[in-house]
């Protein structure tokens, strides 16, 4: 037998809109996953739903760690729907300037929806909620 030398090749890929939209699911998806999974287990499994009332949502709310993390829950699920309908209508459109502007609109959507979103969550509290 003879020995045999395997070259590797590599290849620089410009980065674009699909390679950054396709990393961003996967690295956000590790956010998402401990966010999604710690609410659920915190709003139905230890404090139960029959629990919940305008007390509890002051108490939860008067803590910025919460409502960051609400807006951060709010920020990639909502990006990772607005990037599936955005595959989903990539189907058809076929050309390269209805894909542009396709992408800058629902990049402009998911923006626009997150920050007034976020806003409110974060930076929208400041009233005391009357708890009579």
């Amino acid at each position: 037998m003879a020995a045999t030398t395997e070259t590797v090749r590599r290849v620089k890929v410009k980065p674009n809109y699909e390679m950054i939209a396709w990393k961003w699911m996967r690295y956000s998806a590790f956010a998402l996953i401990p966010l999604v999974w710690i609410h659920a287990i915190l709003q139905d499994v230890v404090v139960g739903v029959h629990a919940m009332d305008l007390g509890y949502v002051a108490e939860r709310w008067a803590s910025l760690f919460w409502r960051v993390f609400d807006a951060l829950l709010l920020g990639f699920a909502f990006a990772h729907g607005v990037n599936g309908l955005r595959q989903v209508l990539n189907d058809f459109i076929h050309g390269e300037k209805g894909r542009k502007i396709l992408n800058w609109g629902l990049f402009i959507f998911w923006l626009a929806i997150f920050l007034i979103g976020a806003i409110a969550l974060i930076g929208g509290v400041n009233q005391q909620f009357p708890l009579e």
